[in-house]
This record gives structure tokens, C-alpha cells and sequence, in this order.
């Protein structure tokens, strides 16, 4: 059986969260953990009524070989053990002859022991780890709820995924605390922790200047009473927040030392994603495509919202156990709301040279307005060209080989191309 609906996409990204904002740190720049507010009294955990009719739903609503099934939180391993066994075998059991499932889930690391990594690796999950770099960096901002760092726990956590040689994916935040340490955090993951797959995220925490006291000493209701639902609202900045040109700055400084010696060998999310719009196919990541809303996300009760960024009345589509995911995804409301980014997109960033890789940017941080007065830019929009005007003669000639049948992976030994 197919769910399907008119102008459905043959298959999208959901992010479930089955514990919703629910986490065992109390990391100062996340900004999900006010989400509790938005569901005041509730248990944070998915049901398995609710885990049956996900999965049903979620294979039966993708018309391709594969589904991606991705679990974040919050932090996820709240949930036991039990419950992701429950969860494959449901998957596996909904999953047509000709599917194939792909489990990913984005963790913390501080629960992973031998039996959670040999789990993972016996279904194949891809593993997310949050780390900001070595241990300074890292327990800037990433602590628990009695303000002490959790580096050594998340990096016992991650031996044991890498004795178990679970795929693992580091996913690593950028802030004021590791803006002006690119090199140092790239060998860190590199070097140190034998790394091959990397995402940098910048933290952008945008707010009202009303609210901005309140966001600067951190989101979580743990610390103290009354603190803000966060919203995307507002062009003030908390202090931990990536500086609009320093962002940039870190790429770059990755960049360099990446392009000489680690191509083929490392993969920065990033890079691979530019490469991919110089060399004119799909970007795969929707804050640099020209439209987005195939990103959705799901709570622990069924509510379906656009995006995991915009966990936020105003953008709640509906609840998978009253309506079917796929028409809520199908729906006028979330059609309207990917092709908002093209539709708003200033003139500034229509007639921008580099508008092919950027395209904007994610929506939620276009609040800052243009040299002309336009409203709608990008708060990094300096960090994004200087960026990608930089790696513009790296990329044309990797795009070069591609074409020729060549490795990209050429350029090491070719000599990467004076920047731009």
C-alpha cells in the first residue's frame, strides 16, 4: 500500500523526536529546550501506539527504494534501549520487498555504551555525534544541568562506536567559543578522533531585544523560571552567537587545509554540498537549494511542524494521527512555506554572483536587510560570499575533473588553484 496525496514528493527528510526537548545536557545555545513550553505537563515520550502508525505511515508514504528513518531530539537514547529494537523491527516489518531503510540518529554520546554501539552497527545506523572540538571548545557551552562540561563522557561514548566501527558523522557547532579556531577543531576531528564525516552548524540565536537578557543566560526552563518559548523572531543576536563574518573566517581556514591534502578522504558536509551546486546538480541540503519543506519535523506526540527550526505554533501542520503525514506534507500550508524562500528572496541576493550556491540561505536567519535598505538578507550573508568567492577556482576545477570522469580527489596532487 502507497499513502500518497495530489502534489506529494516521492519522499522527504522527517526528523522524529521521541522525546521531544527532553535532554540529559543543558547545553546553553539550544534553543529546542524551551520547546518543553510548548506542551506543558506532557511526558516526552513517544507512545508505541504512536511508534506503530509513524512507521506505517513513513514507509508508505515514500514512492523510493530508500527511507530515511532519523532520530534526534532532544536526546533520543532517553528513550532505552527497548525502544529502538521496537522501532527496527516495526520498520522492517512495514518496508516493501523493494525498500530499503536507512537509520540515522543525532545523540549527545553520553549514554552510548557497548550495547547501544553494537546495536547501531548491527542495523547499520548512521551515528550523529555532537562535539564542538577538544575539550575547552567543546565544554564552553555543552554541559549538563549542573554546568559541567561533558566532553569526557560524550568522547567514552564515542570510543565506543568507533571500536564497534559504527559510521559515525561528527556534527559540530559553531559560536563565539570555536569561531576563531577552524584549524584547531578540523585536525581535532581529523586527528585526534580519526573522523572521516564532519558538519559545521552555525548558531545563530536570534531574538527580540526585549527578550535578548533572557536568551544570553541560555534557553533551558532547568536554570530558571519564566524563560522565553523561542521562536524565530527578532534581529538581535545572543553573545554566544557565530559573528556574521566570522563564520566565514572558520570555513575558509578549513577549507585551505582541507583542499591541499584530505579530499576523498574526509568529508565536510559543506564542501561536498558547493561542490554539488558548482558542478549544477541538487544541492541535498535545503538551506542552499532554491526551495525547501521537505525538511519537516515530528514530535513525540504525532504533531507535524515544517521545519525543525520553526518548532512553532504558526508552523504546525497537523497531527499524523488525525490526518496522514503525507498530505500535511502535500498541503497548500507547506508548499507555501518552501517556496516562500524563492518568492522572498531580495533583489540584493537575486542579482549576487554567487546566488547559484546560496540561494539565500535557511529562512530562519534571513533578518537583516540589505546595503539598499531591502528586508530579508541573511545574517551571514558576509560569511557566505567571502566564502564561496574563496573556494570559486577549487571548485571550478574539481568540477572540471568530474566532468573528465576524473576523482575529485585529483586536485591534491594537481595543486588546489589560488583562491579567489
Amino acid at each position: 500500500m502507497m499513502l500518497t496525496a495530489p502534489g506529494a514528493p516521492p519522499a522527504f527528510h522527517l526528523l522524529a523526536k521521541p522525546t521531544g526537548p527532553i535532554c540529559n545536557l543543558d547545553c546553553e545555545y539550544c534553543f529546542f529546550l524551551s520547546k518543553e513550553m510548548l506542551y506543558p505537563g506532557d511526558r516526552f515520550r513517544m507512545a508505541d501506539e504512536l511508534l506503530q502508525e509513524y512507521a506505517r505511515q513513513l514507509v508508505e508514504s515514500h514512492r523510493t527504494p530508500e527511507v530515511a528513518v532519523a532520530w534526534q531530539g532532544g536526546e533520543p537514547t532517553m528513550m532505552g534501549f527497548d525502544f529502538f529494537r521496537r522501532s527496527v523491527e516495526l520498520f522492517e516489518f512495514h518496508r516493501k520487498s523493494w525498500q530499503r531503510t536507512n537509520y540515522t540518529i543525532q545523540t549527545n554520546g553520553v549514554l552510548i555504551d557497548e550495547h547501544w554501539a553494537a546495536f547501531f552497527k548491527e542495523h547499520g545506523f548512521l551515528v550523529g555525534l555532537s562535539v564542538d572540538g577538544p575539550r575547552e571548545i567543546h565544554d564552553a557551552y555543552r554541559v549538563d544541568p549542573r554546568g559541567e562540561g561533558s566532553f569526557d563522557r560524550v568522547m567514552r561514548g564515542y570510543e565506543h562506536l568507533r571500536t564497534a566501527e559504527v559510521e559515525v558523522n561528527v556534527l559540530c557547532t559553531i559560536h563565539v567559543a570555536n569561531q576563531d579556531h577552524g584549524l584547531e577543531v578540523y585536525r581535532f576531528f581529523r586527528d585526534d578522533m580519526g573522523v572521516q564525516f564532519v558538519q559545521f552548524i552555525p548558531i545563530i540565536e536570534r531574538t527580540t531585544e526585549t527578550l535578548l537578557p533572557l536568551a544570553n543566560l541560555g534557553w533551558s526552563t532547568n536554570r530558571a523560571e519564566k524563560r522565553p518559548l523561542y521562536v524565530q523572531a527578532g534581529t538581535h543576536v545572543t553573545d554566544r552567537s557565530v559573528g556574521p563574518a566570522a563564520y566565514g573566517r572558520f570555513l575558509i581556514n578549513v577549507f585551505d587545509e582541507w583542499v591541499k591534502r584530505d579530499v576523498g578522504e574526509v568529508y565536510v558536509q559543506m564542501f561536498d554540498v558547493a561542490l554539488a551546486n558548482w558542478h549544477g546538480e541538487p544541492a541535498g541540503l535545503c538551506i542552499f537549494s532554491e526551495t525547501c519543506g521537505l525538511a519537516l519535523a515530528m514530535e513525540h506526540n504525532g504533531d507535524l511542524y515544517s521545519c525543525d527550526h520553526f518548532v512553532e505554533p504558526d508552523h504546525l501542520l497537523g497531527n499524523i494521527t488525525e490526518t496522514p503525514m503525507i498530505e500535511l506534507i502535500a498541503s497548500d500550508k507547506q508548499r507555501a512555506f518552501g517556496e516562500a524562500k524563492r518568492d522572498t528572496l531580495p533583489q540584493f541576493c537575486r542579482d549576487c554572483d554567487v546566488r547559484f550556491a546560496c540561494h539565500g540561505g535557511c529562512p530562519r536567519n534571513r533578518f537583516t536587510q540589505t546595503p539598499g535598505g531591502e528586508e530579508g538578507l541573511n545574517y551571514l550573508c558576509p560569511s557566505y560570499k567571502t566564502f564561496f568567492h574563496h573556494i570559486d577556482p577549487a571548485m571550478k576545477l574539481m568540477s572540471r575533473l568530474l566532468k573528465q570522469g576524473r576523482a575529485p580527489a585529483e586536485i591534491t596532487e594537481l595543486g588546489a588553484p589560488e583562491a579567489g
